[in-house]
């Protein structure tokens, strides 16, 4: 696994007469959600041995906010900056924590791009490689545009090309070699001289692409993400769904997917619909596996469905039970199905539309939850696949 490192140490002085409380620019909300939300959400659908953010300015509020909690599985670090370093220097300080390659985004971007793509590329004789995009609705960038790419994915300028800078990128560590203990713009100072060497390779996108770095794109932003984001939902019970109900499932070798559960996961990303998970996992609470057990399980489920492109959104699992021997899981809760709160924390952190959502379980537990939640809910049957394709067509 790679690491992830997230740039949010800019003070957004171009959104001076927008960003009234002087926020932190990540921190700026969008229908009630702040921009880093959404980036997060939507980023931490892939598997990192860590995730890091890089907080600049007022770099107090987003370690309040956002460190060491865990998101979909991910555990997310923040690092304040001492001194102001810019987008190149601020590097500096993940220099020896990191690992050998690493994927770089911006806290102010969202380039909706499968990440994985970028570290199929060999390393070879280069530090780096960036995804380019050519957004239709996106023609404010001024950072590195006019870029192209060569039939061996080199890079280099083009005054001709509509690619620009998509400010994700996959590092090799070498990267370091180049970057000044100093304040530095890694777009400005760092990579157009490593694109002249020919250091940096790339893949072209036109995936979805939004920054709020001016007020001009800022104010697009609160339009075009809640609209993007904005999708139906398909909350799935795990044992007995997802997978064979073998009683307390917690490890790799006794977890097995039911009949064409993977290609009903595929189609719902196909057409657009979140993936959730929503499970009771009183096992934790009575002993029979710990929470780490259940989270490393859960990773290893991820990386098999990454590897076919297949994403989970979200993972929400009830550790607690009144019978439980643990001590601090042994309580009743309204997490627990029947209770509903696994799905109103989703519904949070999410844009659902829930008109166009369901629910999928194979116990009276489900069913009560999904009602609680106003989700149309169906018990599962024999040709999930079938039942899921048909579920999507029903309410898209």
């Amino acid at each position: 696994m790679h690491d992830l490192v997230i740039l949010a140490g800019g003070t957004g002085s171009r959104l001076k007469k927008i960003n009234i409380n002087k926020l932190p620019k990540p921190l700026l909300k969008v229908k009630n959600k702040t921009f880093l939300d959404y980036l997060i959400s939507n980023i931490s659908k892939f598997s990192f041995n860590k995730i890091y953010i890089i907080a600049g300015y007022k770099g107090y509020l987003i370690k309040k906010k956002f460190h060491n909690k865990v998101k979909n599985f991910e555990k997310i670090q923040v690092i304040k900056e001492i001194f102001p370093m810019g987008t190149g220097g601020a590097l500096n300080a993940i220099k020896h924590k990191i690992t050998k390659n690493f994927f770089l985004i911006n806290g102010d971007t969202i380039f909706d791009i499968n990440i994985n793509e970028l570290s199929k590329i060999k390393m070879n004789n280069i530090v780096g490689i960036m995804a380019l995009s050519n957004s239709l609705s996106y023609k404010n960038n001024t950072k590195l545009t006019k870029l192209n790419i060569r039939s061996n994915k080199e890079i280099f300028f083009d005054s001709n090309s509509k690619f620009f800078n998509g400010g994700t990128y996959f590092l090799n560590k070498r990267i370091f070699k180049y970057i000044p203990k100093k304040n530095s713009s890694l777009e400005n100072d760092i990579l157009p001289n490593l694109i002249k060497k020919r250091f940096i390779k790339g893949i072209k996108f036109n995936n979805f692409f939004i920054d709020i770095g001016t007020p001009k794109n800022y104010l697009y932003a609160q339009k075009i993400i809640p609209k993007y984001f904005l999708r139906p939902a398909a909350f799935l019970d795990r044992d007995g769904v997802i997978n064979y109900d073998y009683n307390y499932v917690y490890k790799i070798k006794n977890f097995k997917f039911r009949p064409r559960v993977i290609n009903s996961l595929s189609y719902l990303n196909k057409k657009k619909f979140y993936s959730f998970i929503v499970t009771n996992q009183a096992g934790i609470a009575k002993g029979m596996f710990s929470k780490n057990d259940f989270i490393k399980l859960h990773k290893k489920i991820k990386k098999i469905l990454l590897k076919k492109n297949i994403f989970l959104h979200d993972v929400k699992f009830c550790p607690f039970h009144e019978d439980g021997i643990i001590k601090k899981y042994k309580k009743k809760s309204l997490y627990r199905k029947p209770g509903n709160l696994m799905i109103r924390s989703i519904q949070r952190d999410w844009l659902i539309d829930f008109k166009k959502s369901f629910m999928i379980g194979d116990q009276k537990i489900d069913e009560i939850c999904a009602k609680k939640s106003n989700l149309y809910f169906e018990y599962v049957k024999k040709n999930t696949y079938q039942q899921i394709k048909n579920l999507t067509n029903k309410f898209i």
